[in-house]
């Protein structure tokens, strides 16, 4: 199930053609018409508009060369159409086009979709109408495009529903048309951020966070071309793609086919693969048309419905057609409002770090938008009483409070499958959890990860790994170095050791990997987990070790005793297990049953398990929200309680802040970053993460394993 909502079309904006932008700033028409549509309705002087002038905004040259261009025709023709006097009104920008319908000095104007958006969300403008593309559409549709061999389109080709070709662009190298463009850039941002595949990294009223935001998840290769460029443009980012720089692209529906999709080859680009060669993904938005705009406070509803008919019914008159040809630069214009234009498009855009600020200045628009942010609600199992303070979780509540400067309070939770079912109707915003029932909430709840604490070294997951003795016939068709000797294969048959039942390094994992790339074909029904243990005892044979928790075998030093005894073939353990138990300077320090560490041999890491990540539901926590979040729990990294620390001649002992190097002496000690981390979320730091690259590698595994969704809603006590 992908992360998003892809049945619900979210639009986006359309890129302006060079000949129209000189004609979509403009306002357009306000008056009254007698019958609507008719022009040379002889009653037309018995219209009921309460106006009896209509003023458009419209950007207008000095001189026309060429008179059927010049926008004054429009203005005649709707003024005969209404029966009133209608005037146009000169601006030099979308900004003074959409002051010109704030404050009443234009009654309609023509706006880009950038424009038309930030006076329909900060100003309460509407939309009446808008133009059509060549195809008759009101917008075009915005897609991600990848070639047909690649794993992010076997993922949407594969009818798998747990396969989401959007997760697997993380850390792929991402091909955009150009900075800040509709297609190329704010529609597949917007969607990969509104949706919870990536984070914003930075101020989230920032728009140049965008450019970190891209580079962190996708990476650092990010093609963001300027103009002029080879890679710049649709086509640059399409031949970005062919020409292997990049793994997926980012452009509009009629990219692919207008390029290299012609019937004479020859008219293709050089750089151009067979059409077949490119998969569209499902698209995630549309980039709305040049929307007429106006003010509903300061304009008849009459007299826009008037304009609206004659607008629509021009494409139906010789000198209608003649204007939106020459004038307007359209085929005809569609009724329209701005919730039906522009709704999709903004609710992609919204999610564009900075994008009102940036739009506010693009339009030269003075006063601000302060973000609004909610109260914070953080899902935490608590105890009834805390007899060391530090550990209560009130204190990380306390933290995020003063870094974000709003309310942070704790809803209580007392299972992971409560957290799941806080988040998904929206009763917490954030939640730690556990691997697996973030995957769940991940996979079937859509809900997203936003950061992970790190373990003792620093990782943020640890790998599962089969362990083997040296000299077995498993280890030397390991470092044989031949690759017609696979060591998984001679598994079969063997006696396998796990750390306990639907233990994840121990059981979930290899299990998820054997049967995924087909070892161990599962016996038994698909959707029930015991099915399992007949799929072990089948793979390998019936005396494999599936210990109960307190026996010789269990855990992870058990798996590995159960190897060392000679009772099993192989142990499943994770990448520190043998080191730990059995790898110690002092050797006495190791278990008693322990062989030399160089007895025994890992096998090539097959997955990794995840630590505990941050989740948030992407359906009701907004981004501003969500960054300000981030942001406030990465700040816990930059605390450190100090006692006696030198610093200008002086020794100080408190709260040592890495970012402005103040000590706070004043503070309790509990409340300093790294005491939280240490005390309250058990861990040495946190990190920003995304629901792939946190979750991806043991989704891909567990994801294979019979009746593991029925398990864990179970364990968790979902209801449906």
């Amino acid at each position: 199930m992908y992360g998003g909502d892809l049945g619900r079309p979210k639009p986006g904006r359309k890129t302006m053609h060079t000949n129209t932008i000189k004609t979509l700033i403009m306002t357009l028409i306000i008056g009254t018409t007698a019958l609507a549509g008719c022009l040379e309705n002889e009653d037309a002087s018995s219209n009921d508009s309460n106006l009896e002038s209509l003023v458009v905004a419209f950007s207008i040259k000095d001189d026309y060369t060429n008179v059927d261009e010049n926008p004054q025709r429009f203005a005649d023709y709707l003024g005969q159409a209404l029966n009133m006097d209608v005037s146009l009104y000169p601006i030099d920008s979308e900004g003074a086009a959409m002051q010109a319908l704030r404050f009443g000095n234009a009654d309609i104007a023509f706006m880009d979709g950038g424009a038309a958006w930030v006076g329909w969300q900060q100003y309460g403008l509407d939309a009446l109408a808008a133009d059509q593309k060549s195809d008759g559409r009101t917008y075009y549709s915005a897609h991600a495009v990848v070639l047909k061999d690649s794993e992010i389109a076997q993922a949407h080709l594969d009818d798998d529903p747990t396969t989401d070709p959007f997760s697997l662009m993380a850390g792929k190298t991402s091909c955009h048309t150009g900075w800040l463009k509709s297609a190329g850039m704010l529609l597949p941002m917007g969607f990969l951020i509104g949706n919870g595949y990536a984070n914003v990294i930075g101020d989230a009223n920032d728009v140049e966070s965008l450019r970190s935001t891209i580079t962190n998840f996708f990476n650092e290769d990010a093609s963001i071309p300027d103009s002029g460029t080879p890679y710049y443009s649709y086509s640059g980012a399409v031949k970005c793609l062919s020409e292997g720089v990049g793994d997926v692209a980012f452009v509009k529906d009629s990219t692919i086919a207008s390029y290299c999709g012609n019937e004479d080859a020859s008219i293709n680009e050089a750089w151009c693969l067979p059409e077949s060669d490119y998969i569209l993904l499902p698209s995630y938005g549309n980039a709305p048309s040049h929307p007429v705009m106006y003010n509903p406070d300061t304009s008849d509803a009459t007299t826009m419905a008037l304009v609206q008919d004659v607008l629509v019914d021009m494409a139906n008159t010789e000198d209608g057609q003649s204007i939106l040809e020459n004038v307007l630069n359209t085929p005809a214009i569609s009724a329209t409002t701005a919730a039906e234009h522009l709704s999709s498009y903004g609710n992609l855009i919204e999610d564009v770090p900075g994008i009102s600020a940036y739009y506010d200045t693009k339009f030269s628009i003075n006063d601000s938008i302060e973000p609004t942010i909610s109260n914070i609600r953080i899902a935490f199992e608590m105890k009834d009483d805390y007899e060391n303070p530090a550990e209560n979780p009130q204190v990380l509540a306390d933290f995020i409070a003063e870094q974000t400067g709003v309310t942070v309070t704790l809803y209580p939770v007392a299972s992971e499958g409560a957290i799941i079912e806080a988040l998904r109707f929206g009763n917490a915003d954030i939640a730690f959890m556990d691997g697996g029932a973030a995957w769940v909430g991940w996979k079937e709840y859509g809900l997203a990860a936003m950061a992970a604490d790190l373990k003792s070294d620093g990782r943020t997951h640890y790998d599962a790994h089969a362990v083997v003795l040296n000299g077995s016939d498993i280890a030397n068709a390991y470092l044989d170095n031949d690759s017609s000797t696979d060591p998984f294969a001679m598994m079969e048959g063997k006696t396998s050791c796990h750390t306990g039942w639907l233990k994840s390094a121990g059981m979930l994992l290899p299990m998820g990997h054997l049967i995924s790339q087909g070892y161990a074909p599962v016996v038994g029904p698909q959707d029930d987990i015991e099915s399992l243990r007949d799929t072990i005892t089948s793979f390998f044979n019936e005396n494999a070790s599936i210990p109960e928790s307190g026996t010789p075998y269990s855990s992870y030093s058990g798996a590995v005793k159960c190897l060392t005894e000679g009772v099993g073939d192989v142990a499943f353990a994770k990448d520190s297990t043998v080191a730990s138990y059995c790898g110690n300077e002092d050797a006495s320090d190791n278990a008693d049953w322990c062989l030399p560490e160089s007895e025994y041999i890992l096998l090539p890491s097959y997955g990794s398990a995840p630590s505990h990540p941050v989740m948030y539901n992407p359906a009701t926590l907004d981004v501003q929200t969500r960054t300000a979040i981030l942001n406030a729990l990465l700040a816990l990294n930059n605390e450190m309680y100090v006692e006696d620390y030198p610093m200008q001649g002086q020794n100080y002992t408190g709260c040592y802040s890495m970012v402005s190097h103040q000590v706070d002496s004043t503070s309790p000690q509990e409340a300093c970053g790294d005491q939280i981390l240490s005390n309250v979320l058990n861990t040495g730091g946190l990190v920003e993460v995304n629901s792939q690259e946190h979750l991806g590698s043991y989704s891909n595994l567990i994801s294979a394993i019979p009746g593991i969704s029925s398990y864990f809603d179970s364990k968790y006590e979902i209801a449906e």
